[in-house]
């Protein structure tokens, strides 16, 4: 005869607890681990808006001069980057930041919000700690709803500053609030959209691929739909980013479109809880593949791993890449029929007089700068590898810390150069396609090849904070990437000191076919670079990795 030892006692907690229970606990404590990182990204709205509101007077004394720039965002290249040039005609300070800037608080908005969904959703589920927090009184919607909730705080505060900023800069009370209100609302589109593919995928990196291809795919749209014709086509509301620049702010000062945000918001939201309702903790709709029963010779040496880990990214981003620069190429002939009038400050921007020669160059660099982004994205990767745990694994083995990180990085230096010889390429070859001139396929291969240090050097930099400062490595790294892209994007519009436009490694690298390829600074970046990735090596020799106990 036996007799119970333990008695089960029912948690009256759990029996009144809701879809919802915990709630506010949960946005508190995400509000408390995104304390530095929030008001960054809010920040930084906010800065932008005041440079280019302190930048445009200095570069044109009175509104009169803006005239003599309009060309920079009606030309059909400038409203592929920009957005549907509203107001150029008769341009002012507040319009020419609203046709020419505004458009990028837009993605930054996006992009914050995607980031903040998928770390806080399937970032927590994928590290185990959601699985922690759900041991206790929460309910099944909690972190979903807390999410979602900061990200509405986040785009709410980030609304409220960029409107303040461009009042501050003394820009019309109709307009402001326009602007403010298409950047949180757009953010706020985002946040669903990401809501929605944290339900698809089981990891926290294809979740937020799906939502950058989403965003990418809404850039494309609305860049195809406004080169066609000032004030954009049927293509550019096809957009959720063409809805926020249709706004017209400053012009029309239309608030129609904004409902097209507010609709995208509501029906994704809606859908990622449907979604949500229809999996399983842990696991996502889009069933992940099991994998072979015996896996590849390869998959045992550090480097096969690094390459089986870096595939996605390196897939993705070298795909949008490569389609960039085929898009860019393909709009070659276009260039030339509008360089008889164009005006000086956009040969400024491409750096030449002779406009084939500076188009080519741009393009070069350009590309170089999303190669040194996807440097960034990819380190991520090692982060990613540590935080969760495999890292302690792979090192338990033969392998060593050095073996291991230097796979990752070589396979990332591999991919660079790969995807700046296939966009090199298929750039040239659209290029000569549509102008008929063959010598533009080497002359756009060669372009892209003489300043692929410059993400190199970036890689280099992340390799260096990881190994020494890996908290600090991906808002640095980041940092960097924007500081090439506005130096040479906007360097010489903006009147950028010498100082600062150093900083730049791709400043200092010659920009072929302008000037002669120059051996001394190409293999002073490289080795900058690899002078960086040794000491990076170095400090993850001497620090603690993180112990993950009980994975």
């Amino acid at each position: 005869m036996s007799a119970p030892t333990h008695t089960h006692r029912r948690d009256p907690r759990r029996e009144r607890s809701s879809p919802l229970t915990g709630t506010g606990t949960i946005v508190r404590l995400v509000l408390r681990r995104d304390r530095i990182r929030l008001p960054v990204w809010i920040g930084a709205h906010g800065l932008l808006v005041l440079y280019i509101g302190s930048a445009l007077p200095q570069l044109a004394p009175r509104e009169e001069n803006l005239a003599e720039m309009t060309a920079l965002l009606s030309q059909p290249v400038g409203r592929m980057f920009t957005g549907p040039a509203f107001g150029m005609d008769e341009p002012t300070y507040e319009r020419f930041f609203a046709a020419g800037y505004a458009p990028y608080l837009f993605i930054l908005a996006a992009l914050m919000s995607i980031f903040l969904v998928v770390r806080h959703t399937r970032g927590e589920e994928q590290s185990g700690r959601a699985e922690l927090i759900r041991a206790n009184v929460t309910g099944r919607h909690t972190a979903l709803t807390a999410a979602l909730l900061v990200a509405g705080i986040a785009n709410v505060a980030t609304a409220v500053v960029v409107t303040a900023v461009a009042l501050a800069m003394g820009y019309a009370a109709t307009g402001s609030p326009l602007v403010g209100l298409a950047t949180g609302l757009t953010g706020l589109a985002f946040a669903g959209v990401a809501a929605m593919t944290v339900q698809l995928s089981e990891f926290s990196r294809p979740a937020a691929g799906l939502a950058g291809g989403v965003l990418g795919a809404a850039f494309l749209l609305r860049a195809l739909g406004d080169m066609a014709a000032l004030g954009g086509t049927a293509l550019s509301w096809a957009s959720p980013l063409g809805w926020a620049t249709q706004t017209a702010p400053y012009v029309h000062d239309r608030w129609a479109p904004l409902l097209l945000s507010v609709a995208l918001a509501a029906v994704t939201i809606a859908a990622a809880f449907a979604l949500q309702r229809r999996r399983d903790f842990g696991a996502s709709l889009v069933a992940t593949r099991p994998g072979a029963g015996d896996a590849h010779p390869a998959l045992g040496r550090p480097v096969g791993l690094a390459a089986r880990l870096q595939r996605g990214g390196l897939l993705g981003w070298g795909s949008a890449i490569v389609l960039l620069g085929v898009t860019d190429g393909a709009f070659t002939q276009a260039m030339i029929d509008a360089g008889q009038g164009m005006p000086e400050q956009l040969r400024a921007v491409f750096g030449s007089d002779a406009l084939v020669q500076g188009y080519v160059a741009f393009l070069g660099s350009f590309v170089a700068i999303f190669a040194a982004a996807y440097a960034v994205f990819a380190m991520q990767t090692l982060r990613g590898e540590e935080d969760s745990g495999r890292t302690d694994t792979v090192l338990a083995t033969s392998v060593g810390r050095s073996a291991w990180a230097l796979a990752h990085v070589t396979v990332i230096a591999v991919g660079i150069l790969v995807i700046t010889v296939l966009t090199g390429l298929g750039t040239g070859i659209a290029a000569a396609a549509v102008t008929g001139d063959g010598d533009l396929v080497m002359d756009i291969l060669a372009a892209h090849l003489a300043v692929v240090p410059t993400a190199l050097c970036v890689l280099g930099l992340g390799v260096a904070l990881f190994g020494w400062l890996p908290k600090l490595m991906a808002p640095v790294s980041w940092a960097a990437v924007a500081l090439i892209g506005i130096t040479d994007l906007f360097g010489e519009l903006l009147d950028l000191p010498e100082s600062v436009r150093a900083l730049s490694p791709l400043h200092h690298l010659a920009s072929v076919p302008i000037d002669d390829f120059a051996a001394a600074p190409f293999l002073l970046v490289t080795g900058t670079a690899i002078l960086l990735t040794v000491v990076g090596l170095l400090g993850f020799r001497r620090r603690q990795v993180r112990v993950v106990r009980g994975s």
